[in-house]
């Protein structure tokens, strides 16, 4: 099953999601949100945050390259398929990844 996944939208936390697709979904939402170097006991965790004042087109290229790792590393059960990038007129990026899930 193919989803894609927002970044930039917020969601409550489910400590018990109701099926595979929810929690590999959310756990992608938690990697690309996450700086590394943040998280105590595993401080590669996430996404590298040096990139954001990188001028964008590097920036997108590395932030990219970062979250395909990430995602590889931290959850094997699904695959990313494509990360884009959405703008708006204030200059808030948003990160779109499409992730196909391995549903077993």
């Amino acid at each position: 099953m193919e989803v894609d996944v927002i970044t930039s939208q917020n969601q409550e936390i489910d400590f018990a999601p109701s099926n595979t697709v929810k929690e590999v979904v959310q756990n992608v939402k938690t990697i690309c949100s996450t700086p590394k170097y943040s998280v105590p006991m595993d401080r590669l965790f996430g996404i590298n945050a040096a990139p954001v004042d990188r001028p964008t087109p590097k920036a997108m290229a590395e932030i990219q390259a970062e979250i395909f790792a990430a995602i590889r590393k931290y959850e094997p059960r699904c695959k990313v398929k494509r990360v884009s990038f959405e703008g708006d007129m204030d200059g808030k990026l948003s990160v779109k990844v499409r992730i196909l899930i391995n549903e077993e």
